[in-house]
């Protein structure tokens, strides 16, 4: 994301705001120490009067207290980027009187319905951060933070969805949980706009500023941030891990399932595309929307047009469709060729332009069946879809894939197509990650491999075999409602959320209780699998296991 310098707040100019609201501050008027974030609780604080309360950059803020950890929900951190300031690059949020009210989230960023915001949203005020700390008191020391970005094809998703709570109680750390803004709102793309292409970037670039102001206030370590996300939110990690102007704003990063050597072309990839790529996007859009001609069919000017657009409601927007497929909504992701993103992840990777700081990354083991079970919704695979599909994706390679991936082998054809998917969307561009990083950077990979995990509502009935699909690890360091892990699941949970937060700590997974996890090599494919069960977490090939010797033989070719 691209973006101006971002205003920087001092603690007395904090307290100076705060003051004029008449509230007495001689408790939480600087940054706490040891014993944690939490100010008195004070009779003057909005809906409820009860609750910890803690100081922010901004104001004064109410959260909730449960057993063991605290959560601070629907905190701004920056100005809504409504009317005017929609497209533009995020402001300082405005201070507040009085104290806040944190105890439920803000709106989620505009979406269409879908299985995790049932009924979408339009709010586009939304700029929203939460926190989860452990209950004051119980550590000697400010604590690691961890901040989360969510997944969702760049399109949907929220910050509220994931409650860390297991995360911040067993491993002791501030997690902080970041909306951005998504589809046309995060992404678009047109000729005269500042920040094209990378306005949700800039969001998370935004909430990392307001991490490092504000972290001690609530426990945390300003000086100790690690930025981890899964899917869209991994690929939004890897372009902050390459992009300038996120130097010193965290200083580790965790990538689930979103490897940044993932080609532009892939179907399936969240991979960023080139600014020309997007700005064609943007304005056939804008056509679409009726702003980007006159009636009599002159060219309008970008200011114009844009100007229309701002006018034009956040549903007019979320109802364009795809200029090459109108009954789907139009895909959106990151643009390089800009000021935050000046090349692809893959390009800067290569060349050694990107933040010297420790990575863990990895995928999961069946990462492309729940993408497979996709297909199958549109139309039963058939053995001559399956090869149709390999023709369309692969060219003169498909018959070379084909013999490679026999279906008998793998059962079904939907099946086959899952493990191509898997092997050369995900494990092998995540090996390569691991690999370009590991020249100049320590990097613990893993393979999330629970065949049996939980299913998180993706719509797959229970005899479809989706394995350790997508997404299928959140589940290991995220509550999502009742508990569907069994007792060996949950000591895989466990183990998980050790290495996590021992990771965000120092840097490295490893401690006690926990089997041993070795560094990636800059020419090694040993990662380590996590699985339930004795011998369950153990180190394997991944290369040999999705073969990615065989698929750096196979160009790539833009998919349909």
């Amino acid at each position: 994301m691209r973006k101006p310098r971002a205003a920087h707040w001092t603690v007395p100019s904090v307290i100076s705001a705060v003051m004029l609201t008449g509230v007495l501050l001689v408790t939480v008027a600087a940054p706490p120490g040891p014993s944690g974030p939490v100010g008195p609780n004070r009779p003057d604080g909005g809906p409820s009067s009860s609750g910890p309360v803690a100081m922010t950059d901004r104001g004064l803020v109410r959260g909730t207290s449960r057993e063991g950890y605290q959560t601070f929900q629907g905190i701004p951190y920056a100005a809504p980027p409504v009317g005017e300031r929609r497209w533009t690059a995020p402001r300082p949020a405005p201070a507040w009187r009085g104290i806040r009210d944190g105890t439920t989230p803000g709106s989620p960023c505009p979406q269409g319905p879908s299985g995790e915001i049932t009924c979408g949203s339009v709010e586009e005020d939304c700029l929203f951060v939460n926190v989860t700390t452990p209950a004051a008191g119980s550590s000697p020391r400010p604590r690691p933070v961890m901040v989360w970005l969510h997944g969702g094809g760049y399109s949907d998703g929220a910050a509220s969805s994931y409650d860390a709570h297991r995360l911040a109680v067993q491993g002791d750390v501030v997690v902080v949980t970041v909306n951005y803004r998504l589809g046309i709102f995060g992404f678009l793309a047109h000729p005269g706009l500042a920040g094209s292409g990378t306005f949700a970037l800039l969001d998370q670039q935004a909430a990392l500023r307001w991490v490092r102001r504000n972290a001690a206030f609530f426990g945390g370590d300003p000086r100790n941030v690690t930025l981890f996300g899964e899917s869209a939110g991994a690929s939004s990690t890897c372009a902050q891990l390459v992009s300038p102007s996120a130097a010193g704003l965290f200083d580790r990063a965790i990538l689930e399932s979103g490897p940044c050597t993932v080609d532009e072309h892939m179907e399936y990839a969240a991979a960023p595309v080139p600014l020309a790529r997007a700005e064609q996007t943007g304005v056939e859009l804008a056509t679409q929307a009726g702003c980007e001609e006159d009636p009599g069919a002159a060219p309008v000017g970008p200011a114009r047009v844009l100007d229309c657009l701002r006018r034009l409601p956040a549903r007019a927007l979320l109802d364009l469709r795809h200029p090459d497929s109108p009954s789907s909504p139009p895909t959106f992701r990151p643009a390089y060729g800009t000021p935050l993103l000046p090349r692809s992840p893959e390009a800067a990777l290569r060349s050694g332009r990107f933040l010297r700081v420790p990575l863990l990354a990895g995928v999961n083991r069946d990462e492309g069946r729940y993408y497979a079970w996709l297909q199958e919704l549109e139309s039963p695979m058939s053995i001559e879809r399956f090869r149709g599909l390999l023709a369309s994706t692969f060219g003169a390679a498909a018959e070379r894939i084909a013999a490679r991936y026999p279906v008998a082998e793998h059962g079904t054809p939907v099946l086959a197509w899952g493990a191509v998917v898997t092997d050369h969307y995900f494990a092998c561009p995540a090996l390569s990650t691991q690999q370009l990083v590991g020249r100049r950077e320590r990097v613990f990979g893993y393979e999330f491999a629970d065949r049996n995990a939980p299913n998180l509502g993706v719509g797959a009935p229970p005899e479809f075999p989706l394995g350790a699909y997508h997404s299928a690890e959140l589940s290991y360091l995220f509550d999502f409602g009742p508990s569907q892990l069994t007792r060996a699941q949950r000591r895989l949970s466990d183990t998980m959320i050790g290495y996590w937060t021992a990771f965000a700590r120092r840097g490295d997974p490893n401690g006690p209780g926990r089997p041993r996890w070795s560094a990636s090599g800059p020419d090694g494919s040993l990662v380590q699998r996590l699985a339930p069960g004795n011998g369950g977490v153990r180190p394997v090939d991944l290369a040999v296991e999705h073969q990615c010797d065989f698929w750096a033989t196979i160009p790539t070719t833009p998919s349909p």
